[in-house]
């Protein structure tokens, strides 16, 4: 048992997994259940813990946020990725030895694990990825003049002190990078907290008397570090990703990265003095020493999945940062739509009558659900050269259905059109036509695509295995009945408008073939228009199946028939023949039979490519729990998980499906 009395350790997610051992806040109660003690570092506020562990002669470890801590600040509630555990002392202390240190300075690493650490510092470069990673990635503007960068830290800063530093230790640092560079042009970083006078720093008014530039945004340290050929530091982790970036660090502190000459270094560390490789310390520190979590599914995980997940979190901040205005979102939407833009996104709602276009800024993106887009609307956008951006379910939604008001785990984000609108061009298909698809992310889209099957997830994940029996000899059609008042027909297929008139199309075409017929499940549900009469198809299928699940049924198919029916997707990924009738996003590249088709569409892809652009690239999965943007991968993770649950159809959403039957117009 690791035990521990701070508050603030109790609310990190997933702690017994991090520490590897049960763990649980210590009480009078019951002291001596406790084998180790866990406290934050060696701040005062974990002086009970240190003394405790002292007095009981038990481990202490000392935890703190790992080097690569999070999308957002753990102060605003970022989740933490990675953590911590140090059982001799910690890495900013260098008054005294620590795991890191003796990693280190015993440099235990062999040729694939020293290979791993280049293809990391790579990664990290390549991605701009630091501490923190939410700040906007902007370049300074261009002077022509040489720069150099002076780091200032915050008072209180643990590592300042237990650096070997002080405030003459910060003005000495100012006054020497001013002399070792006298034409050239001085930034110092000063905390954005100093400058709007809730916290105190060491250079604001030294940095000022000297005449330097003074960096106050909250700007990415890879923008800074591109302007810049030289940086200075105390302890900051700044002079880390400096040395990743592969400038020329000064040391005035002691951080864990000096003494091991990759540093030009103005205090000594007996301990220290070996030299190492930027490698060497990077295995230790970012291999060895951090340990890492995905904090949205719970499991361990390494380095590389840690990268991978936050760079997409990023991404997807920055590409939805700045100001919304949702228009004609119902309530229920409106309760998980903040999640889906993500925090670096102001948004407000309005009513659809209430919307006055002419008060909005060119600067904000009108946003609204895609089949409640009116002509209207489309078009006084286009007049006032306003961002109109659509919104529509993802493709790998949930454990329920949408009707039934289930929150959905993805939804797409559109700013041409939207994928099942085959009038224009959307974002979906400009992916396809244009995305140079690398070896990563096609390793990835084959690994996502095998974990769908293998998972048997599909978009709405009902129904459940039926016992019916099928024909030996007999070629088996699959046709899914789709909602014949959905836009996805409207704007997809201008031929086939109903069900009824795809299976004679499919009868007609196949008569001695084995039809299933698999109704809509919203329809099923009665939330949705699209039943076929039993007359009108008497003879057009074999067998009608509604509540088995969709996986299920395509490992026993032979062929899917459709109009534009994300079944046919779904089939595509078991590599089941498809044939279209309208046009879904996925035909027109070549792996399926079309009868029409869109002149728009001119590049063959490969089914990896297919998958790459369409779960990868182009929808947004949100956290259910934390309502953070994860990736696909953890999504997928968390959705077999709520599947397992047992999540779906409750007592609530039975009742709520027979008053929308009963009262809603559908």
């Amino acid at each position: 048992m690791i035990g521990y009395f701070s508050s603030g350790i109790a609310r990190i997610p997933h702690l017994d997994v991090l520490l590897g051992d049960a763990c649980g806040r210590i009480t009078r109660f019951r002291p001596q259940a406790v084998t180790q003690v866990a406290g934050w570092g060696i701040k005062p506020s974990a002086s009970r813990a240190r003394r405790f562990a002292a007095r009981r002669r038990l481990p202490y470890l000392s935890l703190e946020d790992g080097f690569l801590r999070s999308l957002g600040l753990g102060v605003n509630g970022g989740a933490l990725h990675s953590l911590i555990v140090d059982t001799t002392g910690i890495y900013y202390d260098a008054s005294r030895p620590s795991d890191l240190e003796r990693l280190i300075a015993e440099a235990p690493f062999d040729a694939p694990e020293l290979a791993r650490a280049t293809r990391g510092i790579a990664a990290l470069r390549r991605h701009r990825l630091s501490k923190y990673n939410h700040a906007p990635d902007d370049p300074l503007p261009v002077t022509g003049r040489r720069r150099v960068l002076v780091v200032d830290q915050t008072r209180g800063d643990a590592s300042v002190a237990f650096g070997g530093a002080d405030e003459h230790t910060f003005l000495q640092m100012l006054q020497q990078a001013i002399t070792d560079n006298p034409d050239a042009e001085v930034l110092v970083k000063i905390h954005p907290d100093v400058v709007a006078g809730k916290k105190q720093g060491y250079l604001l008014a030294a940095a000022r008397q000297a005449g330097c530039t003074l960096l106050t945004e909250d700007l990415s340290p890879w923008a800074v570090l591109d302007a810049v050929e030289q940086v200075y530091v105390v302890s900051s982790q700044l002079g880390f990703d400096a040395l990743l970036a592969g400038k020329r660090v000064s040391c005035f502190g002691i951080p864990f990265y000096a003494g091991w000459g990759l540093t030009r270094d103005y205090q000594h560390c007996p301990r220290r003095g070996v030299s190492r490789s930027l490698e060497q310390l990077f295995a230790a520190a970012y291999l060895r020493y951090c340990r890492y979590i995905n904090p949205y599914t719970g499991q361990r995980c390494e380095l590389e999945d840690t990268i991978e997940l936050i760079t997409e979190q990023r991404r997807l901040l920055n590409r939805l940062r700045g100001d919304w205005l949702a228009v004609g979102f119902s309530r229920w939407k409106r309760s998980f739509l903040s999640g889906f833009l993500g925090s670096a996104a102001r948004l407000r709602f309005v009513g659809s009558s209430a919307v006055r276009l002419d008060e909005v800024n060119e600067q904000t993106r009108l946003l609204v659900w895609a089949s409640a887009l009116t002509p209207g609307l489309h078009d006084a956008c286009r007049s006032a050269g306003l961002s109109l951006w659509r919104m529509e379910d993802g493709f790998v939604r949930s454990v329920g259905l949408g009707v039934d008001r289930v929150p959905p785990l993805s939804l797409v984000l559109d700013s041409r059109g939207i994928y099942y609108d085959a009038t224009t061009a959307s974002d979906l298909e400009v992916l396809l036509n244009e995305t140079q698809f690398d070896q990563a992310l096609l390793a990835r889209a084959a690994r996502l695509r095998q974990r769908l099957v293998e998972l048997q997830l599909s978009k709405y994940n009902v129904g459940k295995p039926e016992s019916y029996e099928l024909p030996p000899g007999r070629r088996i059609l699959l046709v899914p009945g789709q909602v014949e008042s959905d836009a996805s027909i409207a704007r997809g297929s201008p031929e086939v408008k109903s069900n009824l008139v795809l299976l004679q199309q499919v009868r007609e075409q196949h008569p001695d073939a084995f039809i299933i017929y698999k109704p809509h499940p919203d329809v099923v549900g009665g939330g949705r228009y699209g039943a076929v009469s039993r007359r009108a198809s008497q003879g057009l299928f074999d067998l009608q199946l509604s509540d088995v699940s969709i996986t299920d049924l395509l490992s026993r198919v032979d062929e899917v028939h459709t109009i534009s029916s994300l079944t046919g997707f779904e089939a595509l990924l078991r590599g089941v023949k498809v044939v279209t009738y309208g046009l879904p996003f996925y035909a027109g590249w070549g792996l399926t039979q079309d009868r029409i088709r869109c002149s728009r569409r001119c590049r063959r892809l490969t089914l990896d490519q297919l998958v790459a652009a369409t779960l990868i690239c182009y929808p947004v999965y949100v956290d259910p729990q934390t309502a953070e943007q994860i990736d696909v991968e953890s999504a997928i993770t968390l959705l077999a998980a709520q599947r397992t649950a047992g999540a779906g159809t409750g007592m609530g959403r039975r009742l709520y499906r027979l008053f929308r039957n009963l009262f809603l117009k559908r």
